[in-house]
């Protein structure tokens, strides 16, 4: 039997009630709509110039550093400020008392002012204030062992070795990219679609790429300073070194607290792999070429990874999954088949099979990867999100209108059960030694006050107290219970949007937090090798395989993302 496209319904994207499921944000992978490659596409298509104008750094890495960055009509610079590492005060967390490096990302070229003042205020980080042009303060860490063994190398006259660095992967770990206001920084909204940097979090992911050149420009210069001998890193290291980053439970928060950016992302996601999945290909097509040889890439970076994951699927076991897609594509380069079946529609097919034959995140690469058959697509759907923060009430809306909503699009937080012991076992709370979100028995922190957001909880008092008030007005259901407006106003706000809100209690037992910050870091940011600690904190690598500012000077054109290791 022949499958075409008029016999086949055209692909939509996938319901919320699919993709919304923890377990399922927790698979999905990096792809070109993820912040960290979305920028870097965005560099590479305007050929951005990043230059290091000074690098004022002594022996003991005391010093400062300034680079420039020009993009298309805007300028920016990054000022850095090296320090020596303490054995003793050395920390990723806020509460710390000295980096590696601090570091501020400005509009505009460093004067004299503002290095002056960033190298004053940034130490104080609670208590400094930064300049009105000043959009990211940002601290980083080395990776003790595996920069050193670099450096010693350099300074030897030989490259490093590949072996050791691929277990790491990177020579610093960002340990906190602040903007947004905080500090006094600017305002991203204040920026405008227009600015160089007034995409999703374009500004955050420009300083963690200046601080994966800053890192191997320190290297360098430290080896020239100890042996006259010393080297520079090889390109393809250059390319191959990403920064480290670390996460933990506060991007939870960021989840529920920005429910538009996360439907306009995973929106744009769903919409560019449902084009995909439509287009009508012969075994011909090059972009049935493309596909295999991404798959391909995919599979080698998957080989390769040395990293041990205690929660999530081995990288042999992905590698082994997309064998299986590879395989079904070239029956389909081969004779226009797909499992023995004709079609117009191979990707659309190769999805619906491979649905619940793959391991979650072997499946989330597949889709990822169709993504980039459709580039212009996605990135139009990237560049049309428009995501403010603010909800807004409609008081004239009547009770049962708002019911009919809540029974529609909540029918799952509804049904969830909140009155079981489990229900409420944990609470989101801040600690107050370490300044961080925390997740803790309620019966061992009974006085602390839950920051968490209890979707479940609050619709089903909401939904409760509609129901003994049909035939009013929300205003006036307000009025009498004003503990419900920001419930309300976020559920009228969001509004027919699928993908805003995921679908889980946060205070049950059974929640687990790291699925969500994995959502973050890996499907939003584009991070690679996520590992879990105590299924609470996530370390991985930006920028792994990432285009050098030489090479975009240059015009880089190839894939620069799943980088196999480099062959010296």
């Amino acid at each position: 039997m022949t499958a075409t496209s008029e016999q086949v319904a055209t692909p939509r994207p996938r319901p919320g009630q699919e993709v919304m499921k923890t377990s399922r944000l927790a698979a999905i992978q990096p792809s070109r709509l993820s912040g960290t490659r979305a920028l870097m596409n965005k560099m590479i298509r305007e050929r951005w110039d990043i230059s290091n104008v000074l690098f004022d750094v002594d022996g003991n890495a005391e010093g400062t550093v300034v680079y420039s960055i020009k993009a298309p009509g805007q300028e920016f610079s990054f000022i850095g400020f090296s320090r020596p590492p303490s054995r003793t005060a050395r920390t990723g967390r806020i509460i710390g008392q000295a980096w590696d490096m601090m570091g501020a990302l400005i509009e505009g070229p460093a004067t004299e002012i503002e290095i002056e003042t960033a190298r004053r205020e940034i130490p104080k980080l609670y208590t400094g204030r930064a300049t009105a042009g000043t959009l990211i303060w940002c601290r980083s860490n080395r990776s003790m062992r595996v920069f050193d063994q670099t450096l010693e190398a350099l300074a030897e006259g030989r490259q490093p070795s590949v072996a050791d660095l691929s277990k790491v992967c990177y020579l610093m770990r960002n340990t906190g990219l602040d903007g947004n206001g905080t500090f006094g920084t600017r305002s991203f909204p204040s920026l405008g679609a227009r600015h160089a940097l007034g995409g999703v979090l374009q500004a955050q992911l420009l300083t963690a790429y200046l601080m994966r050149e800053f890192s191997c420009d320190l290297v360098e210069h430290l080896a020239a300073k100890k042996s006259e001998t010393a080297v520079r890193l090889d390109p393809q290291l250059r390319r191959y070194i990403g920064v480290g980053n670390g996460s933990a439970l506060g991007l939870i928060f960021f989840v529920h607290k920005h429910p538009r950016l996360i439907d306009g992302l995973l929106s744009a996601r769903e919409g560019a792999i449902a084009m995909a999945r439509a287009l009508k290909l012969d075994a011909s097509d090059p972009r049935v070429a493309r596909l295999l040889e991404l798959l391909r890439q995919a599979i080698v970076f998957r080989k390769q990874d040395q990293m041990v994951y205690e929660t999530f699927a081995s990288s042999a076991e992905v590698a082994a999954d997309l064998e299986k897609v590879v395989t079904a594509l070239e029956e389909f380069r081969r004779s226009g088949t797909v499992f023995g079946r004709t079609t117009d529609l191979p990707f659309d097919m190769l999805t619906a099979e491979f649905e619940t034959d793959l391991l979650p995140e072997a499946f989330e690469t597949f889709l990822s990867l169709l993504i980039e058959l459709v580039p212009e697509e996605a990135d139009k759907l990237l560049a049309a999100i428009d995501a403010p923060d603010e909800f807004s009430v409609a008081p004239a809306e009547t009770v049962e209108q708002l019911m009919a909503l809540v029974h529609d699009e909540y029918r799952w937080a509804l049904e969830t059960d909140m009155a079981g012991p489990e229900a409420y076992k944990y609470v989101w709370y801040k600690s107050e030694t370490a300044e961080e979100p925390r997740r803790g028995a309620r019966d061992e922190v009974p006085d602390a006050l839950d920051l968490g957001l209890d979707v479940c909880g609050g619709i089903q008092s909401l939904f409760a107290d509609l129901g003994r008030a049909e035939g009013s007005l929300i205003a006036r259901v307000l009025m009498k219970h004003p503990e419900h407006r920001y419930m309300v106003a976020r559920i009228q706000s969001l509004r027919g949007r699928d993908y805003h809100t995921p679908r889980a209690n946060i205070n049950a037992e059974a929640f687990v937090p790291i699925d969500l910050v994995r959502l973050m870091n890996v499907g939003v940011h584009g991070i690679d090798k996520t590992r879990d600690f105590l299924s609470r904190n996530l370390r991985g690598v930006l920028y792994h395989g990432a285009p050098t500012p030489d090479d975009l000077r240059a015009g880089y054109t190839g894939i620069w993302y799943y980088p196999a290791e480099p062959v010296l």
